[in-house]
């Protein structure tokens, strides 16, 4: 059987085709969420089935911030659980999730048997999430990719001691009034965003190994800062974009049912 999994997030969407059968990825794409959400799914699905011949199956399945804005014939879990399921797929021994997407932070401990324990989030400040990254990429008129191989060549790491955005950008335009080595502006944005993270960590019983997801978890400098931070390997898996709507599409073939 073929499930589709759908992740309506607040910057991206994702799309897994999934065959149950043989427990793998038929086909997964992933683009920017329109003003409207469904207009990606539906760009997305062309995709699949201009390149791989995919036809809409019957079991469906949404995640992500605009998870009830598909009207079809499909079942809503939330995004703890798909992240959850998505992540255990490609690395079945995590104890601890750590996923920033563009407009939020959360972070979710499981147990050794991999059901969810604890789980916190942050949906209120963007001083931890992909948000800040454009907006420092922004300031110093570089790519997300270019951003992050900049902070890689810093030499004289600095300290942004803002924790709210705005106050943060401030600091950042002020760096750059003088001068400041964007390398080195660069490095402190990562830093910083790696401190939210510990923060929130240090709200639930997180045990290694330690899995970070999310679009924010390609960014290698981050991975870098958070590894070192706490001392400990930071696992990304093949393609963190995904993990919420391969969940999706792998919990819609099993029987339990979630909200």
């Amino acid at each position: 059987m073929i499930t589709l999994g759908i992740d309506i997030g607040s910057r991206n969407t994702k799309i897994v085709f999934y065959d149950t059968s043989n427990q793998s990825i038929l086909f997964s794409a992933w683009s920017a969420t329109e003003v409207n959400p469904l207009q990606s799914v539906h760009s997305l699905l062309k995709q699949a089935q201009n390149s791989y011949g995919l036809d809409l199956p019957k079991e469906i399945a949404c995640t992500g911030y605009g998870r009830k804005l598909w009207k079809g014939n499909s079942k809503v879990f939330s995004e703890i659980t798909c992240h959850t399921t998505g992540v255990r797929y490609f690395i079945p021994e995590v104890r601890t999730i750590i996923d920033v997407g563009g407009q939020d932070a959360k972070i979710i401990s499981l147990t050794p048997e991999g059901k969810i324990k604890d789980f916190v989030m942050n949906d209120k400040c963007a001083a931890g999430t992909g948000r800040f990254l454009e907006m420092v990429a922004g300031r110093l008129e570089v790519s997300l990719d270019e951003l992050s191989e900049l902070a890689l060549q810093s030499k004289n790491p600095l300290t942004i001691s803002s924790t709210c955005v705005v106050f943060a950008e401030s600091e950042i335009i002020g760096m750059i009034a003088k001068n400041t080595d964007p390398a080195d502006i660069a490095y402190a944005a990562h830093i910083s965003i790696a401190k939210r993270i510990i923060t929130q960590l240090s709200a639930v019983d997180f045990t290694p190994p330690i899995v970070f997801t999310g679009g924010v978890a390609q960014n290698k400098n981050l991975v870098q800062c958070l590894s070192e931070l706490l001392n400990t390997t930071i696992i990304t898996p093949p393609n963190p974009e995904i993990t919420g709507a391969l969940g999706a599409a792998i919990l819609i073939s099993q029987t339990e049912e979630y909200n």
